[in-house]
């Protein structure tokens, strides 16, 4: 189907939710008034300031070095269930690490469909895909049985990794005017958000307002060459930055 041009309104954050017909979506407002915000209890409504950076080795400084240190204390679960060290992936190899905003997200599932498209390229150079989603470990397998994602999952289901990374959460980073463009690109392109993995508590909870990025590490654990954290929902950066990255 052709679309020639359309805009969209302004939207309002609101108890109200709107449909946006033909693609079965279901989409808040923009701005927050009085009584939503307190229906928000225990939720983040903060736009952290986010920059781009890459940094090399231990050699890092300021809130990236202690991000790196923190790293080191964070364990994340794989698929059965094991815990290991996050650090443990890129220990003896380089890897790209995805950072999903949660396992059911469109633009998460978006995000794995155009990393895995490369993974050609990253086989080539001995790099390995990852993604780390911030849910259970059944969300986990569920995300893997129904993209069928070549690379490596794994869960976090105590956000760890995204608080030592410090990557943003909250309404105002979730429902933006460009993060609502490219749902309704993601949706026209076949992706399909699974709302039964949205509303799991593990994601209710955190409020589904997590945002991710991606990070470019190793061999060794403290060797990161590079991390992007996103700044709104679908905030991926071009495939030729990760590449030069983990490739050139």
């Amino acid at each position: 189907m052709a679309v020639s041009s359309f805009s969209i309104t302004p939207i309002t954050l609101q108890p109200k939710l709107e449909t946006i017909h033909g693609l079965g979506l279901v989409l808040p407002r923009y701005s927050i008034n009085s009584h939503f915000r307190k229906n928000l209890t225990g939720v983040s409504l903060r736009r952290n300031t986010v920059v781009v950076s890459a940094i090399t080795g231990a050699s890092g400084t300021g809130t990236e070095k202690e991000s790196v240190d923190l790293l080191d204390t964070v364990k994340i679960l794989d698929l059965k269930g094991n815990e290991i060290p996050i650090s443990d992936l890129w220990k003896d190899r380089k890897a790209v690490v995805a950072f999903a905003r949660h396992f059911g997200c469109v633009l998460c599932r978006k995000r794995a469909a155009y990393l895995a498209a490369k993974k050609d390229v990253m086989d080539a150079s001995g790099v390995a895909l990852v993604l780390i989603g911030p849910g259970s470990i059944e969300q986990a397998n569920t995300f893997v049985e129904q993209t069928k994602f070549e690379g490596e999952v794994y869960a976090d289901p105590d956000h760890a990794s995204y608080e030592a990374l410090k990557f943003v959460s909250g309404v105002s980073v979730t429902f933006t005017p460009k993060a609502a463009l490219k749902i309704i690109e993601s949706y026209m392109e076949g992706y399909r958000q699974d709302w039964k993995l949205s509303f799991m508590k593990d994601t209710v909870e955190r409020g589904g307002w997590q945002q991710g990025g991606i990070l470019v590490a190793g061999p060794g654990k403290d060797n990161i060459f590079y991390i992007r954290k996103d700044k709104e929902a679908g905030d991926d950066p071009p495939i030729e930055e990760i590449l030069k990255a983990c490739c050139a």
